[in-house]
């Protein structure tokens, strides 16, 4: 049930219209606020992008909705609902995975499935019963991993050890260790799996928040169970999510505005009072909520005034990063699913490359989303949308890579396809998008696509929270808590909006009575970088 409104005495600005940025607008205006939302793109979605082509649009950022519940409790909020806003279809085969050519006479390619025993089945022929076996009983652990942190860390506005000591209950920091956040990701999976191609396929898990299996924790096995509970197409790609949430949260009130760079950080009596448009423009404001990356607040790429909003991510702390390339194509050789990963042989080595030595991989693992498949329809016949991916170091703002770094690695990376069967025949240039990309794209992040690293225990307490250092400043997104993907940076923007509406006391809404919401077209003093 939508919550009552508020009067709509205090003003919001919001930056960025990703899906942090969006679920805080529509949420502060459903509540009665009055919102803005500024954003320097031509269109709402942040890193859910869209690229044409060759005359066709493919999603070239996050390519997989799942934990449709947190959407679910979001839009009941805003008294909506998924159904009415975006078409989904459940996806019975959640990946098919492949390597490079058969071993010992066994499969080359194995599938998950939505259906659990299903993947259990489907192991025990990969790699025999028992890898089948360990495959249910990872499953329970994943399981019991997720619930027991989706209170205390998911949810909470601001995790810490001794919170979350206290969240778990008596003996809480045994039940913590019991988590396996002292213990790798790749350790662990040691102890469930005996076939390396299943520890790699599981490890994989990692990249998901832009981590190295042999650094990030244990708890990151919950992924396997987020994914057996649901995994989802968006009719229209899924760039339709965040346009279905900007028409929504304009429709509850909030003025949207594209093509909006911000440049600073209003300051005024140690609080956050608005935002200064590349244009010299001024929006004043009561509050502000930020969903561009915390790094560029920390870097000072938003004014000085909010350098110590958060704490700055150093390089070596940023997640992965990525090598991208969208492309139009005929397909053959190789029957593609929806989501699909091809392996490299030397799986440290690809870490190795690109975490310790810096350099695209010499052997990388390819994710290939075919974006016309996964429906009833079956196979498309001619061509098909493709977004195609490898892992990268996040350099982009100290190293561009070249095209004699680029080409072999789109070349090796074609061959490991051919290798497990996959031809491509494109008739139109392929799009490719480096670290440089994203870092020109997303500012303060180097090309990194999940904030700070998950390496190491203490990952899960790192992320900033919802309130930042700055007075009146609230943070969402992927950079911040509860982390990257799309059900997370969703549910940063309903914390965000959330902390936000509990500092909002009578008192202070009361002391507020100047006149804001205006722009000035004041000229800018201090030149800016975003």
């Amino acid at each position: 049930m939508a919550e009552p409104a508020l009067p709509r005495t205090h003003h919001v600005v919001v930056v960025g219209a990703g899906i942090g940025g969006l679920v805080s607008a529509l949420l502060l205006a459903q509540r009665g606020l009055q919102v803005t939302l500024v954003e320097a793109a031509a269109a709402p979605g942040g890193k859910m992008r869209q690229l044409a082509v060759d005359g066709a649009p493919i999603d070239a950022g996050p390519t997989v909705f799942t934990m449709r519940w947190v959407f679910d409790q979001i839009l009941a909020q805003a008294g909506s609902s998924l159904e009415a806003l975006v078409g989904l279809q459940p996806l019975p085969l959640l990946a098919r995975h492949a390597w490079r050519g058969a071993q010992a006479g066994q499969p080359a390619t194995l599938d998950l499935h939505a259906d659990l025993q299903a993947s259990a089945d489907a192991i025990a022929r990969f790699s025999g019963p028992a890898e089948g076996r360990r495959y249910l009983a990872f499953c329970d652990e994943a399981r019991r991993v997720y619930q027991r942190l989706e209170g205390p860390h998911i949810r909470s506005p601001r995790p810490s050890v001794l919170r979350m000591v206290r969240d778990l209950g008596p003996g809480g920091l045994a039940t913590l260790t019991g988590l396996g956040p002292f213990a790798t990701l790749w350790t662990r999976l040691g102890h469930h799996f005996h076939d390396p191609r299943l520890r790699q396929l599981f490890g994989r898990y990692a990249t998901y928040c832009g981590a190295s299996p042999w650094r990030a924790p244990a708890t990151l096995m919950l992924i396997a169970h987020v994914e057996q509970s649901g995994v989802w197409s968006v009719r229209g790609g899924m760039h339709a999510l965040p346009r279905a949430l900007a028409a929504l949260a304009s429709e509850r009130g909030a003025s949207l505005h594209f093509g909006q760079a911000v440049q600073r950080i209003l300051v005024r009596d140690g609080r956050a009072c608005g935002v200064r448009l590349a244009d010299g423009r001024e929006l004043q404001a009561d509050s502000v909520v930020f969903n561009g990356d915390a790094n560029a607040l920390a870097q000072g790429l938003l004014g000085a005034e909010a350098v110590s909003a958060t704490r700055a991510t150093p390089p070596s702390k940023r997640s992965l990063s990525a090598l991208t390339w969208a492309v139009h194509a005929r397909c053959s050789g190789f029957a593609l699913e929806r989501h699909n990963v091809f392996f490299c042989d030397d799986y440290q080595r690809e870490f190795d490359d690109v975490l310790r030595r810096r350099q695209l991989p010499q052997q990388g693992t390819v994710y290939v989303c075919a974006q016309d498949r996964g429906d009833a329809a079956g196979a498309p016949v001619g061509r098909e949308r493709l977004l195609c991916l490898v892992n990268a170091p996040a350099d982009g703002d100290s190293r561009p890579f070249d095209p004699s770094e680029i080409e072999p690695c789109l070349r090796r990376s074609q061959d490991l396809l051919q290798h497990c069967g996959l031809q491509l025949e494109a008739h139109a240039p392929q799009v490719v998008s480096s670290p440089a990309t994203f870092h020109q794209l997303f500012p303060g992040t180097g090309g990194a696509l999940y904030g700070v690293a998950s390496h190491g225990w203490m990952a899960l307490f790192r992320r900033s929270g919802s309130f930042s250092r700055l007075p009146g400043l609230y943070l969402a997104g992927g950079s911040v808590h509860p982390g990257p993907g799309v059900p997370m940076a969703a549910m940063s923007g309903r914390l965000a909006a959330e902390t936000l509406l509990a500092h909002l006391d009578s008192t202070s809404r009361s002391r507020r009575g100047a006149t804001y919401g205006g722009m000035s077209t004041r000229s800018a003093t201090t030149a800016g970088t975003v």
